[in-house]
């Protein structure tokens, strides 16, 4: 099957800059277009995309840099043959550093220390506020590439780490792996629980009110899932009574965050524009990926991450 143009859409630019991937993708054997939005597409194209276009559904297959591919019309795209990729999988080091941060940013006071610069007040911590991450415990809800890039640098800290998974396999720097139905019994004792889980019907309000009463509390919720797996008014709920320590938020249900939203007001809430994913080499990375795939379908190998 050969591949007569990559077409990359502009809609790229909500993550990065369209010509530094179109240059990171000029080592392929075939032309790469950066194209908008009245392009149209033949059964000989590879689109890269951010989002969804009608005019895709005409290509051989359809590449989202996003890991999360919720606004894709899957079954319009197996009617039409396209193929769908998404890009999970490769976020394992960006999304592990910054949980890592969060986790020492609560642990170490930095917040705290960052808001009092901003007002000029030299702000010493109350003596029970700091500590370390060595000897605390994690809870990592969903095992896949991000998890385990968590699980990886946490373990690496000295924290003792526990997981979800669906499988209920062990993993590599996990102490104990539970299943879905024992979701309360894994995070009771977490001083961390952070959500690395994709948004599906199960997952969907897995966090609410029980999850934040089973949790200690001076533990912390961490979310580089979706938004929609916590319900943000239990949470915001469980902040204001103090049921939980604080979070770090990098989803949130409505994106951007509104401005009315309290959890811009909570000293204990760290909120980060959805960014957990970014780095300055994401054009590298998710040129490397869609190169290994052009070759794959070229040579009539099973896509990795094929969706449809």
């Amino acid at each position: 099957m050969n591949i007569e143009r990559v077409a990359v859409d502009e809609s790229v630019a909500r993550n990065m800059p369209p010509e530094q991937f179109v240059e990171a993708l000029s080592a392929l054997d075939v032309p790469i277009e950066l194209v908008g939005e009245r392009e149209s597409f033949g059964p000989g194209d590879v689109v890269v995309s951010f989002g969804h276009r009608d005019s895709f559904l005409d290509a051989a297959w359809v590449h989202c840099i996003r890991a999360g591919y919720d606004e894709f019309p899957v079954g319009v795209y197996e009617e039409a043959g396209t193929f769908l990729t998404n890009s999970t999988g490769i976020h394992d080091t960006t999304v592990g550093e910054t949980v890592l941060g969060y986790m020492l940013t609560f642990a170490r006071r930095l917040h705290a220390y960052r808001d009092g610069q901003s007002a000029n007040e030299w702000r010493l911590p109350e003596y029970h506020e700091p500590f370390t991450l060595d000897g605390e415990q994690l809870c990592v809800v969903g095992l896949g590439t991000l998890g385990r890039g968590i699980a990886d640098r946490a373990a690496a800290l000295g924290m003792n780490v526990v997981g979800i998974r669906h499988s209920g396999r062990s993993v590599e720097n996990v102490s104990t792996v539970y299943t879905p139905d024992e979701l309360h019994e894994a995070i009771a004792e977490a001083r961390f629980v952070a959500l690395a889980v994709p948004l599906t019907t199960e997952t969907e309000g897995m966090f609410g009110t029980e999850a934040f009463e089973t949790m200690r509390d001076d533990a912390h919720l961490i979310n580089v899932a979706r938004g929609p797996v916590v319900d943000e008014a239990a949470l915001i709920s469980a902040l204001e009574a103090g049921t939980i320590a604080g979070a770090a938020l990098d989803v949130f249900a409505e994106e951007p965050l509104p401005e009315e939203s309290p959890l811009w007001d909570f000293e204990n809430v760290l909120v980060s524009p959805h960014s957990s994913w970014a780095t300055n080499q994401f054009h590298a990375d998710m040129a490397a990926f869609v190169g290994e795939n052009v070759e794959k379908y070229e040579s009539g190998q099973t896509l990795t991450n094929r969706v449809i």
